[in-house]
């Protein structure tokens, strides 16, 4: 959590020292278009309607010191007067202790301030010399100055950003959290998405990960513990062989437990292969298939296969999609009478094989379940086999795009429709 901490306070300070610089940005452009724009006209104008309202800058002290009373007294203000080196002629504060403050050295007219208490507006007259004047509420306010005044807006800015902030890092922290729970091997870990921005979605993707990560680790697990009880039987047949071997040879034992290394071989290289469909992200090869010569010669393998069908292309790795043929016309001559019925037809957007056994069936809520790994149908009379075929079919399918399902043969029987994407 200490590096989401970081992260906080450095979005934090950015935000604010940004909008503290604009705010300063602000102010400068203000203070600078303020003396070259229409204010600048306007209090030139103002300087010589003061001109012709006061006395000579020749006349005396007392003079001018009267009308600027005067002019104190109509318009409720501080006024004060100073000559051309700013040294104070006269001036007319209402009786107040403290004076209005000289003006700047520059420029031709500005709004200053003399200290917290001492704010004013400085006109330069025609003649060179200079008004100052305060107007009342420029007294009891000690805290207007630009200090105070970006002060109070930075903090307005503090407070205003960090709810925002703290509620965008308080999201990265629930993911790091996350992240962490699923190093230390909490499967089960999720994020709660709030929103649709960028963090929402790195969330939807955490989850998506975490989700595949679950099931692939689910899959191996139940991979290696069936596959630990599907090799007892084989090695215990072949451990009883050979030792029948030695006391008595016999042809029909040796034929025996051929055929028993053979399905011990078979069956450790379906779990191979399952087990590598698991961890690739692709194909090992990509080329273009023959869907229908492809079945042509798989069927030519066994001696009662009837095959149809119209020329389909497809793309794709053919040793794959030979064993995808391979366990489908297994799986049909194991749990039903001959012939095997095999169909390649081309299709709008691809091309679909259809593998059809004349055995009893698979009942309408088994049909799902016979593609899991090591999957066997209660009470069928071809219960036999490793369970991994119709597994790896699916597997081998949705790896190419595509996918497979079971429905019923008319006339008795079960069809594996396997549906895969064109060439093109």
């Amino acid at each position: 959590m200490r590096g989401m901490k970081k992260l906080y306070l450095q979005i934090y300070l950015t935000v604010v020292m940004a909008l503290v610089l604009l705010v300063l940005m602000a102010g400068l452009m203000w203070r600078l278009s303020s003396q070259m724009g229409p204010g600048a006209q306007a209090m030139e104008m103002a300087g010589r309607v003061a001109e012709a309202i006061l006395p000579p800058a020749e006349s005396a002290p007392e003079t001018q010191r009267q009308a600027l009373e005067r002019l104190a007294s109509k318009l409720d203000a501080d006024f004060a007067l100073y000559d051309a080196r700013l040294e104070r002629i006269a001036y007319a504060d209402g009786g107040r202790l403290d004076h209005v403050p000289p003006p700047p050295p520059a420029p031709e007219w500005s709004m200053h301030w003399g200290g917290w208490r001492n704010a004013g507006w400085s006109i330069h007259l025609p003649d060179e010399r200079w008004l100052v004047m305060r107007f009342p509420h420029q007294h009891g306010w000690p805290g207007f100055s630009w200090l105070g005044f970006l002060a109070m807006i930075a903090l307005a800015v503090a407070l205003a950003a960090h709810p925002v902030v703290r509620r965008l890092t308080r999201r990265l922290e629930r993911l790091e959290a996350s992240v962490n729970a699923l190093g230390e091997g909490d499967l089960s870990a999720r994020v709660k998405v709030h929103g649709h921005d960028e963090i929402a979605q790195l969330a939807r993707s955490f989850n998506r990960a975490a989700a595949r990560i679950e099931a692939l680790v689910k899959a191996h697990r139940m991979l290696l513990a069936n596959a630990s009880h599907e090799l007892r039987t084989p090695l215990a047949r072949i451990r009883l062989g050979v030792e029948l071997l030695k006391k008595n040879p016999d042809p029909r034992r040796e034929a025996e437990l051929a055929a028993d290394i053979a399905e011990l071989d078979g069956l450790i290289e379906e779990i191979l292969t399952a087990s590598r469909l698991d961890a690739a992200s692709g194909l090992d090869a990509r080329e273009e298939v023959d869907l229908l010569a492809l079945a042509a010669e798989e069927c030519a393998r066994y001696e009662q296969c009837a095959l149809e069908g119209d020329v389909a292309l497809v793309k794709g790795d053919p040793r794959l999609l030979r064993r995808l043929l391979r366990n489908l016309l297994e799986n049909a001559r194991r749990h039903g009478a001959p012939p095997v019925e095999v169909t390649v037809r081309k299709v709008e957007r691809g091309a679909r094989l259809e593998v059809c056994d004349r055995g009893q069936g698979v009942p309408e809520a088994e049909r799902e379940r016979i593609f899991e790994p090591f999957y066997r149908v209660p009470g069928t009379a071809g219960n036999v086999g490793t369970g991994l075929g119709l597994a790896l079919v699916r597997q081998i399918a949705r790896r190419h795009g595509g996918d497979a399902a079971a429905r019923a043969r008319a006339g008795g029987g079960t069809c594996i429709t396997v549906n895969l994407p064109g060439a093109a």
